[in-house]
C-alpha cells in the first residue's frame, strides 16, 4: 500500500502511520540510491549506525536528517517535494521509485 514521504532541504519527513508501519520501534535507517530510487531499510541494531529517526512533533511524526547524502546524490538543496513510496518485501525497504530524476 504506498503511502507519501516528504523530501524538503536535506531531510526526510515521516507521518507517524509510515513510521509506525514500517519502522516502528526503531531509531534508524540506512539511505540508499539505487539507480534514480531511493531505499530507507530499517535498521535493526543501533550499532550497525545509519541515520536516526528523530521525533518532530507530539504527534510522533518523523524526520531522517541527512544533508550529506542528499547533496552528495545530487537532490536539490532547497527543494520541498512529496513522494510516493512503497513497501518492497523483496528489498526489505521502503521505496521511493525515481526521487533522483528531479
Amino acid at each position: 500500500m504506498p503511502c507519501t514521504i516528504t523530501i524538503q532541504d536535506g531531510a526526510l519527513y515521516l507521518s507517524r502511520d509510515v513510521y509506525t508501519r514500517f519502522f516502528d520501534h526503531l531509531e534508524s535507517v540506512i539511505l540508499l540510491r539505487r539507480g534514480d530510487d531511493l531505499c530507507v531499510l530499517p535498521v535493526r541494531q543501533t550499532a550497525a549506525g545509519g541515520y536516526l529517526l528523530k521525533v518532530r512533533n507530539r504527534a510522533g511524526d518523523r524526520v531522517i536528517h541527512a544533508p550529506d547524502f542528499f547533496r552528495q546524490n545530487g537532490f536539490p538543496a532547497h527543494s520541498r517535494t512529496e513522494f510516493t513510496a512503497e513497501w518492497s518485501s523483496t528489498d526489505g525497504a521502503l521505496i521511493v521509485a525515481r526521487a533522483f530524476t528531479l
